[in-house]
């Protein structure tokens, strides 16, 4: 083994790779942690403690005429940690489907995924630690919901309208209830089975009133807090249905569009993905769920991806949450106001505030399977 020390931000002293699989993650982080390192991360990117690049995506046409192999990556550091996201999935559109359809998604088969999140020192440059991205993303995920409602939501909301029931409705539900005092939520999904399972697990996760219900409009109208979080690739959100005081926050920009926009009366997103480049043959923002795509394959092959049919909502004059906390930009002023945080943007920040606090619990606590530190280092200059 490596006589090589690697110290942490905290001085903590290992000498091997971590690896640390979800259920570990699970195990070791709060809803509560996962909202303060963001929170913490995010106050650090005005003064350039806290940076990251924006998510690039590589598609590559497969055999299957439905279908299309892509690779995500996105990196970010702060707090001594730079943390690099790498994802490879093959991504379905089944056919008959449309626009109106959804995506799905997987790696070798069905029902299993490849996500996985590295961690660095940025003291030395020694790799930290090796997860699986699973949990952490749908920690980070709720997190960043709990972050901008803590920021932009009436003090005094107590209500919530879900649309989506998957795995990232429940950590969106667990961080709203973590940053203001929950005690009704109405959740709908397209699957009835589905909304019902949702709601009787969050009842008995979080001891509060959840009730499934049969409409989307009946799970908005109401509620002070309004969250989608689903894969549709179209709107979910009617912006009739938008009442004064109302705060939203969505999850991708297929749940909105710019009739929605108009009603709001504070808007801000999370941070800044599309890179600053004019689409071509080879590179698009028009990929649906793609923020930044490099594509291969013909022009008969490229027809199988999802382009959007109408321009993405521009964001590009909308405060960030660092231009709001750092008192450039104005955040909810009014009780009336219908305000809206939008999540996309410093995913690469998240991941290594969120991997951060996962990989020091872990070390302080003896836990994850180690890996040889000789196993990712090498004498041969690269």
């Amino acid at each position: 083994m490596s006589a090589l020390s690697i110290s942490t931000p905290h001085n903590t002293p290992a000498g091997d790779v971590l690896l640390i699989d979800n259920e570990l993650v699970a195990s070791v982080l709060t809803m509560r942690d996962c909202i303060d390192a963001q929170e913490r991360a995010f106050a650090g990117l005005a003064s350039g403690a806290s940076i990251g690049r924006p998510r690039i995506d590589t598609y590559v046409p497969t055999a299957s005429d439905d279908s299309y192999y892509r690779f995500g990556s996105v990196d970010g550091a702060t707090d001594g940690v730079l943390a690099v996201r790498l994802k490879s999935d093959v991504m379905v559109w089944p056919r008959g489907h449309g626009a109106a359809g959804s995506e799905q998604k997987y790696c070798i088969e069905p029902g299993t995924y490849c996500g996985l999140v590295v961690l660095f020192s940025t003291e030395n440059g020694a790799p930290l630690a090796l997860l699986n991205d699973g949990h952490l993303q749908h920690m980070r995920v709720g997190g960043a919901a709990g972050l901008g409602t803590r920021l932009l939501a009436r003090a005094d909301a107590r209500s919530v309208g879900m649309i989506g029931s998957g795995g990232m409705a429940a950590t969106f539900l667990e961080a709203l209830v973590a940053v203001r005092p929950i005690e009704r939520v109405r959740v709908y999904s397209r699957s009835e089975a589905n909304r019902q399972r949702f709601a009787q697990r969050m009842r008995e996760q979080l001891g509060i009133d959840v009730l499934a219900v049969d409409a989307p409009h009946d799970a908005v109208r109401g509620a002070d807090i309004v969250s989608t979080c689903t894969d549709s690739m179209t709107p979910v959100l009617d912006p009739a249905w938008l009442e004064p005081g109302m705060h939203v926050v969505a999850l991708t920009p297929r749940e909105f569009d710019a009739d929605a926009v108009q009603r709001f009366d504070v808007k801000v997103v999370q941070g800044r993905e599309p890179l600053p480049m004019a689409e071509s043959e080879r590179f698009s923002q028009r990929i649906s769920g793609s923020p930044n795509a490099f594509v291969g394959g013909s022009e008969a092959e490229r027809a199988r991806l999802p382009v959007a049919k109408r321009a993405r909502v521009d964001t590009t004059s909308w405060p960030t949450y660092a231009d709001v906390i750092a008192g450039h930009a104005p955040g909810r002023t009014d009780s009336r106001q219908i305000s809206f945080y939008f999540t996309p943007g410093n995913w690469g920040v998240q991941f290594a505030a969120v991997g951060g606090v996962v990989y020091r619990e872990a070390l302080r606590r003896g836990l994850g399977q180690r890996l040889p530190l000789q196993w990712f280092v090498q004498s041969i200059r690269n």
